[in-house]
């Protein structure tokens, strides 16, 4: 996560607003040619092409064949600016998995104009990240992806508010408050219902914290993994509220692709899955190794707020269902649940087969 101050807008962290909204295809296909911010494999192959071989070169040995494997350029669009909640990404393209699964891999950044839903759709990418409503929304909007694997078990979205406020025990007590949330939000959406918070006043969030720390009875919308880092550093007693114990569980960082890419290269899904899944793996005893790779793209954070924040997000994506089934494991229950309270809460119009929207076959065995 990218260090916030409490001005400057393009230091706050992530506006989470998980009703996607359908970004015109031509900014998007801008966001893709920027290669300077993007991170791609060091050495790509030095093989000859197909071409070149078959017009310059005697035909290969049955064994000579087998042992020359081919690198496929592959872009994977990343759900915010380079941070901790990357790190199996970065430590599969810094340790080589993605280049020996067969991929001259490029990270792509995300951040608040693009969309990695858009990108992957328009055949400019193969994989993306995204939080598991907004796969569902984008599903809804016609978009075909689908989810192959989850960085995170659950969503490390939180409400924060001042430790002053002794009112604030629970998600009921936001009545009467300002809360500084995207009202377009869906976890604010089943919040909103759940606790019947009719006289929650509604603040524009713009990721910046200023308004929430100049007013003592405010509340704002954030992430566990970063902003208690940048409050504690400002002196803010601060309490949080994490969204999944509301009942809103979804997963967060969601690996997906496209319908087409499954059906004509399953192959290469598999690699992707496999790989990534080593990369976190790797990360999660060796993250202030890969930390400084993450830097590189993103040096306005600090190593000690990375740190702060890998150890923060291992739970988050090693416990629950990982911790017995294995890395980047989802469960048809948890994606049926979420669809259903999007369905109740007016976020989405009708129900889909759940099987369609997600699919384990490419995660490696436990």
């Amino acid at each position: 996560m990218k260090p916030f101050n409490l001005t400057n807008p393009l230091a706050a962290k992530r506006p989470v607003v998980l009703s996607i909204s359908l970004v015109m295809i031509s900014s998007m296909l801008a966001a893709c040619g920027n290669a300077g911010s993007s991170v791609s494999t060091s050495a790509p192959s030095t093989a000859p092409s197909a071409a070149t071989t078959a017009s310059t070169a005697p035909a290969a040995s049955p064994a000579a064949t087998t042992a020359t494997k081919a690198v496929v350029p592959a872009t994977v669009v990343l759900n915010w600016f380079a941070e901790p909640e990357h790190g199996g990404n970065f430590a599969a393209l810094a340790k080589g998995f993605y280049k020996d699964a067969g991929f001259d891999m490029t990270l792509m950044p995300g951040g608040p104009q693009v969309s990695s839903t858009q990108i992957v759709a328009s055949g400019k990418a193969q994989f993306g990240m995204a939080n598991g409503d907004d796969i569902l929304v984008a599903r809804q909007e016609g978009i075909p992806i689908v989810a192959i694997a989850t960085s995170m078990q659950k969503s490390p979205q939180a409400v924060f508010y001042h430790k002053e406020d002794a009112a604030i025990k629970d998600f009921g007590d936001l009545n009467g408050h300002k809360v500084y949330v995207a009202s377009t939000a869906s976890f604010w959406q089943f919040i909103k219902k759940k606790y019947k918070l009719d006289s929650a006043q509604e603040m524009k969030y713009t990721g910046q914290l200023v308004n929430f720390v100049s007013d003592p009875k405010a509340l704002t919308q954030g992430y566990v993994t970063s902003e208690p880092f940048t409050l504690s550093q400002q002196k803010v007693e601060h309490g949080t509220l994490l969204v999944a114990d509301s009942g809103y569980n979804i997963y967060a960082g969601v690996y997906f692709t496209t319908e087409k890419m499954i059906a004509e290269h399953p192959d290469q899904v598999k690699a992707f899955v496999e790989a990534t899944v080593k990369g976190w793996d790797y990360y999660k005893d060796h993250s202030e190794e890969i930390n400084p790779s993450i830097q590189v793209k993103n040096p306005d954070m600090g190593l000690d707020m990375m740190k702060y924040s890998a150890a923060k997000e291992m739970d988050f994506v090693f416990g629950g269902d990982a911790a017995t089934k294995g890395t980047g494991v989802m469960t048809k229950e948890r994606w049926t649940e979420v669809q259903k309270q999007l369905v109740d809460v007016g976020v989405l119009k009708t129900a889909e087969n759940i099987d369609k929207v997600f699919t384990t076959q490419f995660l490696p065995k436990k």
